[in-house]
């Protein structure tokens, strides 16, 4: 009967509050104003203090903490806001990594040229004076010109120009690989904002409703429902959850100062992203990806051109072998006549069978296939280990959203009542408070590691910058954030 009473009269105090805040400010001096834990979060003033009891340690810091901010900190942000899709189109726009790979085509590109180019003539000019020493032979200049032309083979041109051809394809892979690399890069730092940010917002939301905890325990404390301890242990919480509010407040920011350092100096210093974390890529079977893998991956095509160009280098070695051919015309004047002589410069590979050259390039052959099938292997594994990984944090996210997060905010919501109405303490309360707490941290790493898994599977594949999913990657919204 006592406990039914007091709960009456706390009731009905609560009643007297809400209707008559200014009544109540100047009765009590310093009272506060509580509402219902499921409303709108109050404006809670420090606590009362009795002439007898001694102040409470961090009262200054409670009473600071238990005043709501003006505005949220996630809507501290001001700027642009940035899709995905953007931020890919600008880091690949500005930046330099990028510049320096196009360079790399480029050059690869000029090796083409320089591999169709035919060999230069050789032009000589000798001057010299003819002086005879018998009566009646002429005495006067006797310069001397000409003109070498060296000869290529037919098939030794074709194979300079097929391994030129191959460096270029070599050379356009990983421009693709380091755009596929950044593009993963700034996946990761976008998520990892988005992940910031729902943490962030998960933070406000405890700092509210410990203001209604606080605000009620106080209110049980000055009727003398509750005994001193609950006020303590609310107070305690309180400066835990603004802690934890500040902590992800902080994390934000180092969040978007990585992902602006990944997209480069032309996005602004205040900005907001538009997209959720929960929004995941549909993976297709395994062994479409490792297909697709097989076929795209541009670290494999790169080193399948490399194979191919080290095995034409073996042919073009084998090719030098033959005689070097090269055409000759001179002519020689003298004061009396002219001297004219055309004829062939014939190299003949005697002592240099080019057994040294022939024995790297087929060495380098050898390396190349052995560190492609290496490769291919290790390629095949990472995607294997990133797809079951997919679907393990596919599978937390289910379980978490469907029936852990639920769970838990049914038991908040029992919790609740029962303190309401004083058939629990405040310690089930805040723990009931903390079990979802944690649920719902435990979904947001989860929703990010979803992410993480997929943009792997997505690098594997090479995927063309600016897209959001791979090829045969499509998104899809059935996981939604919490």
């Amino acid at each position: 009967m006592t406990t039914t009473k007091l709960t009456l009269i706390a009731s009905l105090s609560l009643m007297a509050l809400a209707a008559a805040p200014a009544q109540a400010g100047a009765q009590g001096g310093t009272s506060a104003k509580a509402t219902d834990l499921a409303g709108a979060a109050p404006v809670a003033r420090a606590p009362l203090s009795k002439p007898a009891a001694a102040p409470l340690p961090g009262a200054a810091i409670l009473a600071a903490a238990a005043v709501p901010k003006t505005a949220p900190a996630g809507a501290a942000a001001e700027g642009p806001a940035y899709s995905l899709p953007q931020l890919l189109d600008l880091a690949q726009s500005t930046n330099k990594g990028v510049a320096a790979a196009e360079a790399n085509v480029d050059a690869a590109s000029a090796a083409i040229s320089s591999a169709r180019a035919y060999p230069n003539p050789q032009v000589e000019v000798m001057y010299g004076r003819m002086s005879g020493k018998q009566p009646g032979v002429a005495s006067g200049n006797a310069p001397s010109y000409a003109v070498v032309q060296k000869f290529d083979y037919p098939h030794q041109r074709s194979l300079r120009e097929a391994m030129a051809t191959r460096g270029l394809e070599s050379s356009q892979a990983v421009r693709q690989g380091f755009r596929a690399d950044l593009a993963a890069r700034v996946k990761t730092a976008y998520y990892d904002v988005l992940r910031r940010e729902s943490e962030l917002h998960a933070a406000e939301e405890d700092l509210a409703m410990m203001r209604q905890i606080h605000s009620r325990a106080r209110l049980r404390v000055e009727v003398g429902e509750a005994p001193r301890y609950e006020l303590i242990k609310a107070e305690t919480e309180l400066l835990a959850s603004q802690k934890s509010q500040q902590t992800a407040e902080l994390r934000v920011n180092q969040a978007k100062a990585a992902l602006r350092q990944q997209v480069g100096g032309a996005m602004p210093a205040q900005f907001s992203l538009a997209g959720t974390l929960g929004q995941a890529p549909d993976v297709p079977p395994l062994p479409a990806l490792r297909d697709t893998m097989t076929a795209s991956n541009a670290e494999l095509v790169q080193r399948r051109m490399e194979l191919e160009r080290a095995q034409l280098g073996v042919d073009y070695q084998k090719s030098l072998r033959w005689p070097e051919v090269a055409l000759r015309a001179s002519t020689d004047r003298q004061p009396d006549n002219n001297v004219s002589q055309i004829g062939l410069i014939l190299t003949i590979p005697l002592w240099d069978r080019r057994r040294g050259p022939v024995g790297e390039a087929t060495a380098q052959a050898t390396q190349a296939r052995s560190a492609l099938e290496m490769r291919e292997f290790e390629l095949t594994q990472e995607l294997e280990a990133a797809y079951r990984q997919y679907e393990i944090n596919q599978a937390q996210v289910t379980a978490l959203e469907s029936g852990i997060v639920r769970e838990a905010e049914s038991a908040l919501g029992v919790a609740e009542a029962a303190y309401r109405f004083g058939e629990r303490g405040i310690l089930d309360y805040l723990d009931a408070q903390r079990v979802l707490r944690g649920a719902r941290n435990e979904l947001i790493a989860a929703q990010y590691d979803l992410q993480l898994a997929a943009i792997q599977i997505e690098k594997l594949m090479s995927t063309a910058p600016g897209a959001t999913a791979a090829p045969g990657l499509q998104p899809t919204s059935n996981i939604e954030q919490k």
